[in-house]
Parts: structure tokens; sequence; C-alpha cells
């Protein structure tokens, strides 16, 4: 994957924290750690957009939808 170079500022503290992953071998460099959190951080704000999203949903709706024309239908199913 094709990849961009930037240049980032961060407090002091959160570098040292950093540094002390990487010193401690769970990431090999700052630039994967830093990877690392920008990609969970993404993952988890949209995954909180899709729970936004379903919790907008009427359920019973929903499941009227699913279950519509199922009793019509199993009869035109194939036997196997």
């Amino acid at each position: 994957m094709a990849t961009a170079k930037i240049a980032i500022t961060l407090e002091e503290n959160i570098l040292q924290r950093l540094d002390l992953l990487v010193k401690s071998h769970i990431f090999p460099n700052r630039s994967k750690a830093i990877q690392a959190a920008v990609k969970d951080k993404l993952g988890e704000i949209e995954q909180n957009r899709l729970e936004t999203e379903c919790m907008k949903l009427n359920k019973e709706f929903e499941q009227s939808l699913a279950d519509e024309g199922l009793s019509t239908e199993i009869g035109e199913w194939p036997n196997y």
C-alpha cells in the first residue's frame, strides 16, 4: 500500500510514552506506532457511526420488512 510522509506535533509526555513503546519492542518504530493508533481511532469512529445509525432504525419496521412475503415464499422453495 502506498504511504505518505507527514509531519506531526506531539506533546512531550506523549512522545516519551511513544518512545517507551518502541524501546520495549511493542512497535518497531514511531511511525508504525502512530499508524496503528490512527488506524484504531478511525475504526472506533467508524464503528460508533455505524452504531449511531443503527440506533435510528425502527426495529419493528425492519422486522416487518424482513418477514414480508416469507409466508408465501416458503411454499415456492424447492425440496432438497
